[in-house]
């Protein structure tokens, strides 16, 4: 699909009153599962921080609500879902896709919006084992009220769940997928219910919609007051997938659940924890279970357990997503993709990120034990994921929007600096827990930085040795070898070079079949490419054609069935004729590759962990023939 100069319209935007609905819901069980189960810990941990395990004063609960709900205002409010939410991609959103959209605008690749697409893109990776791991803990914590003894069945049980939830994701989530809307809508329900009851013990706390209790608070609690701003942004957590799930709800269906349900209900809810700590401060233990009588407690840890898994499950879904479209853009080595449903093409499993995702889940549980231990950890992900977001909106509101620059800046740069100081306020935990996401961030960039770096010393190796394609043509035009029945395709990165299994093909069996066909397949700066412009063609001479397969980022490639579009285009093409000749490549490290002997080892191992290209790109494996080369990289 050619590069526009506007962002496209979200399909919902047409979409009838019927669909509307549909899609409104399955947002509240999606989208804002993260960002609703922060009630569990965010107000207690803030006002924790605040007070450091002293008296806690009526300046501080009315600071931090003020400072919570003016988070969800800027943060979520105004910068997801009012601005970020417009810069769609063909309809989708998220880190990579504004990075594609970024660099679209500029009309060329930048390093500089690849390094934070980069960045925001691991840190929510890291975000996505804190998440499962934070919030099924502070659930569970619900024992330790309801029954005292079993305290020390929380990480056992918690570890239980885990395990559990990551052991089904083979399985698919389609089928329970219905249900997440409905349970998250009796959740946020619940939320405003227990606030509403609460609000009447102390009416006053209402007045921390007044901005100036969070200007006061910050400014009479100095470097206390920094380290309670870390937990407040807990509080808005989650507000980042608000903008990852454009493309699977639209922008009007997240706005208005945003606005008329979810908004409110945790208003209400952190309104309502406020007043019971103002007028029981004791109840700052938990603050959330002591808002209800004990005979509503087992009831509701059940209910918020099960809040806790579908917000983990929306984190999975999109880290698989995530990796996805990074091997598509060439960020990462192919992962074996599995499709769980055979009518939602979005339902994709990774066995390796699973593996790797629920790992570092159990690690953080049992290193940090409690829920508390893990907020410490948990706001620097998100805080660098929503500061590189911020920079590369600008781009897209300067350059896309044709916004003048200092328009552009004045709009964007205070959304940065409140996320920037947000993330300064992380970073006091650094010896806390928070260098736990930023050591996982960075082992992330740096698999990412060693693909790349050694991808690009590869291609430049092999480079050096290979032969032109026109010119080998015309060698073969002269001196013509035996010809075989049939159809063959060589896979290449580049056209314009003759593929090594074509040259091994000739060099060892010394044939050429009757029609070849040098395969190109690329991934589009879009997430999804429109079925017309899937497939081009171009004859070279009257055995050789050259075929361009295009993709979107979001899209997995098929090549048969994208070889089938290209018979109404005029190329008799049939599956059971065609052989599809593809270059394995065997690497050793050479004396001098250019990069450090140990990058030269990662990379050789991302290379051999790679999942087959016959598989990754849907072939059938009886019409391949694989040729080996070894090469020193």
């Amino acid at each position: 699909m050619a590069a526009t100069e506007t962002t496209t319209e979200v399909p919902d935007e047409v979409e009838p009153h019927s669909g509307f609905w549909k899609l409104t819901l399955g947002s509240v069980g999606v989208v804002f599962g993260d960002i609703g189960t922060s009630p569990l810990y965010a107000f207690r941990e803030a006002v924790h921080g605040a007070t450091e395990g002293g008296d806690v004063s009526r300046a501080v609960v009315l600071g931090v609500l003020s400072l919570i709900v003016w988070a969800l205002f800027i943060v979520v409010t105004t910068k997801y879902v009012l601005l970020l939410l417009r810069a769609d991609n063909n309809g989708e959103g998220g880190t990579l896709s504004l990075m594609a959209l970024g660099q679209r605008a500029l009309g060329r690749r930048s390093g500089i919006l690849l390094g934070l697409g980069i960045v925001g893109a691991a840190m929510f990776l890291g975000d996505s084992m804190i998440t499962p791991a934070i919030s099924v803990l502070s659930a569970v914590e619900g024992l330790k009220i309801a029954a005292p003894g079993l305290e020390h069945y929380v990480v056992p049980l918690t570890v239980f769940i885990l395990v559990l939830l990551f052991s089904v994701q083979s399985h698919g989530t389609h089928r329970i997928a219905s249900a997440f809307g409905p349970v998250m809508i009796v959740w946020f329900s619940v939320l405003a219910v227990m606030g509403a009851m609460h609000i009447s013990d102390d009416p006053t706390v209402l007045y921390a919609i007044n901005p100036w209790y969070a200007v006061h608070f910050m400014l009479n609690h100095g470097e206390i007051g920094l380290v309670a701003l870390g937990a407040v942004f807990l509080a808005v957590t989650g507000g980042e997938a608000l903008y990852a799930d454009l493309g699977h709800f639209g922008r009007k269906p997240i706005r208005s659940a945003w606005f008329f349900f979810v908004l409110p209900a945790l208003l209400i809810n952190y309104f309502g924890q406020g007043a019971l700590v103002l007028s029981h401060p004791n109840a700052i233990e938990n603050t959330f279970y002591r808002m209800v009588p004990e005979t509503f407690l087992v009831p509701l840890i059940v209910l918020a357990t099960i809040a806790t898994i579908i917000a983990s499950q929306a984190v999975i879904t999109g880290a698989f997503s995530l990796v996805r479209q990074a091997v598509q853009l060439g960020l990462l080595p192919r992962f074996e993709v599995r499709f769980t449903s055979e009518t939602h093409a979005g339902q994709i499993y990774l066995p390796r990120v699973n593996t790797l995702l629920l790992i570092g889940v159990l690690l953080l549980v049992l290193m940090f034990r409690t829920s508390s231990g893990l907020a410490s950890a948990y706001g620097i992900a998100v805080s660098t994921t929503m500061v590189a977001d911020g920079i590369m909106g600008f781009v897209v509101v300067w350059k896309l929007w044709g916004w003048r620059a200092g328009a552009a800046a004045a709009l964007i740069v205070p959304l940065v600096f409140v996320d920037m100081t947000f993330f300064a306020a992380n970073f006091l935990k650094l010896l806390d827990g928070a260098w736990v996401p930023l050591l996982f961030g960075l082992a992330v960039v740096v698999l990412i930085w060693t693909w790349r770096r050694g991808a690009a010393i590869l291609t430049n190796k092999t480079r050096r040795t290979e032969v032109p394609l026109r010119d080998l043509i015309k060698s073969l035009e002269k001196r013509p070898p035996h010809i075989v029945k049939g159809t063959a395709v060589f896979l290449t990165s580049d056209p314009e070079y003759v593929p090594t299994a074509l040259l091994h093909n000739l060099k060892h069996n010394k044939v050429l079949h009757e029609h070849n066909v040098i395969l190109t397949i690329t991934t589009a700066q879009t997430p999804r490419v429109d079925i017309l412009d899937r497939v081009t063609i171009e004859g070279i001479s009257d055995k050789f054609s050259a075929v361009r397969l295009n993709f979107g980022f979001m899209e997995m490639p098929n090549v048969p069935k994208a070889l089938a579009i290209a018979r109404k285009l005029g190329w008799q093409f049939d599956i059971m004729s065609t052989s599809f000749f593809v270059s394995r490549r065997s690497l050793k490290p050479a004396a001098q590759s250019g990069m450090p002997k140990w990058q030269d080892h990662l990379f050789i191992s991302l290379s051999r962990a790679a999942n087959d290209a016959t598989d990754y790109f849907q072939i059938p494996t009886g019409r391949v023939v694989e040729v080996g080369t070894q090469v020193s990289i």
